[in-house]
């Protein structure tokens, strides 16, 4: 663990963040993206490696299995959940040295313009919400992993 780290200090609970933990394992954690208050483009999912590792290449091979299926079965909840039509996943470890992946959907009707892990924030009709409409995700996304342990 770092002090310093946004990440290490979330999984310490030293840092309040919007939503429900979703999953948790010994070596992943999964939530939703935290705007410090503001409104969060809702379905936005973060997969946070455990243990304080900067980037895919620092992870063991256990952690890597297990990041590696909880990131397609989160997918899978999305699309299922949310009706997401598309999924984008993205690692970049350039504000925060702390190994976490953005799981990105992308709605029905979302103009090709707005099509991109980025890109869809900037679309005048996205799915924004305030902590209710997050946790409200939250539960739908975890509620779909435990009744689906096996997808």
């Amino acid at each position: 663990m770092s002090e310093s780290c946004f990440i290490c200090n979330k999984h310490n609970g030293d840092l309040q963040t919007s939503g429900v933990m979703i999953y948790e394992d010994e070596f992943v954690y999964v939530g939703h993206i935290d705007k410090g208050g503001k409104p969060s483009y809702l379905g936005h999912i973060m997969i946070d490696l455990k243990r304080h590792a900067p980037s895919l290449g620092d992870m063991t091979m256990d952690e890597a299995k297990a990041f590696g299926i909880i990131m397609a079965r989160v997918s899978k909840a999305i699309k299922e959940t949310e009706k997401a039509e598309h999924i984008y996943a993205a690692v970049s470890g350039n504000s925060v040295p702390h190994l976490h992946m953005h799981i990105i959907p992308r709605y029905p009707n979302t103009p090709k313009e707005y099509w991109g892990a980025w890109e869809v924030y900037d679309w005048p009709e996205a799915p924004f919400g305030k902590n209710a409409e997050i946790i409200q995700v939250c539960e739908r996304i975890k509620n779909y992993l435990e009744e689906n342990p096996h997808e």
